[in-house]
């Protein structure tokens, strides 16, 4: 891949490496959490949002494209949506753009919060940079790394709790253990279509360990799951464990995958994001409810 050269194509990759598609998934958990518990919107939900929304993305996948870079040359759905191939000539510009962009929102956020937010906030980030840096490489440690990716999605929810002292109610821990549920099964499902790339460049999985039946099943099983627990919640909450069902059919599509055809699931991972945006607009509708009644 040619070096990036001029700064609007450096920003334009840095852009395209923090996962546009993908940034509603940290900060809408966190904007939500935090505007329910207090009930305002005041700088610090502005900062937290902002953060979420593109900060700790360009942290998380910026960091994740660098170190992956050798599998990511091997990977055909890389360059594009679902992310970048950064030239090595990006990858110093890509860490300093991710240090700078973060550490002035932690310094406020760290700031404004409490003993138990600061807990969860640096829990969050240590995920964030577990997950690809050199040495601790989460992502290659087999169902670590469903869970590390699960966290990265549920922990600026609990931040947003912890930041507001929210009161912490066995409903509200079934709503965040159905959420962390459906993340572990989403990473689950999209390692699924990396299984070759992974083997080629000798990284390792849940995928590539269980092997691609086993973790859609695996996965589909635990989006059913992360509905049930949704019945655990306040009304009207039980509703969005019927969202939970696209989720589970999207995955069972490929219930008789094959080592051979896994990077079919590309297909169902293509289907996956455009739910998220589906099922996030019900969601949106059933908060509005809950923050009525």
């Amino acid at each position: 891949m040619t070096e990036q050269r001029t700064a609007p194509d450096r920003f334009r990759t840095l852009v395209v490496s923090s996962r546009p598609v993908s940034w509603v998934n940290t900060a809408y958990p966190f904007g939500a959490a935090y505007l329910l518990a207090t009930g305002r919107l005041d700088l610090t939900a502005v900062v937290g949002i902002v953060y979420f929304l593109i900060p700790y993305n360009l942290a998380m996948y910026g960091i994740n494209d660098v170190f992956d870079y050798e599998s990511d040359l091997r990977n055909p759905r890389k360059g594009g949506i679902e992310g970048a191939v950064l030239g090595r000539g990006m990858h110093r510009t890509t860490l300093a753009a991710a240090a700078i962009t973060n550490v002035p929102f932690l310094i406020y956020l760290f700031a404004v919060g409490n003993p138990l937010s600061a807990v969860v906030l640096v829990i969050s980030v240590f995920a964030v940079l577990a997950y690809s840096a050199p040495r601790l490489r989460f992502k290659e440690r087999p169902f670590l790394d469903s869970v590390t990716s699960s966290t990265h999605f549920v922990s600026p929810a609990v931040f947003g709790l912890t930041l507001a002292d929210a009161n912490w109610t066995p409903q509200l821990w079934c709503l965040l253990g159905a959420f962390f549920l459906w993340g572990v099964a989403s990473h689950a499902f999209g390692a699924v279509q990396d299984i070759s790339a992974d083997k080629e460049a000798f990284i390792s999985s849940i995928a590539t360990v269980l092997g691609g039946k086993a973790t859609v099943r695996l996965a589909a099983s635990t989006y059913i799951l992360a509905g049930l627990l949704m019945l655990g919640t306040t009304w009207p909450g039980p509703l969005a464990g019927i969202l939970a069902l696209p989720y589970a059919a999207n995955a069972a599509r490929y219930w008789f995958i094959s080592e051979a055809t896994a990077e079919s699931a590309n297909g169902g991972w293509k289907s996956f994001l455009w739910i998220n945006f589906g099922t996030g607009f019900l969601v949106t509708l059933l908060l509005i409810w809950y923050s009525l009644v």
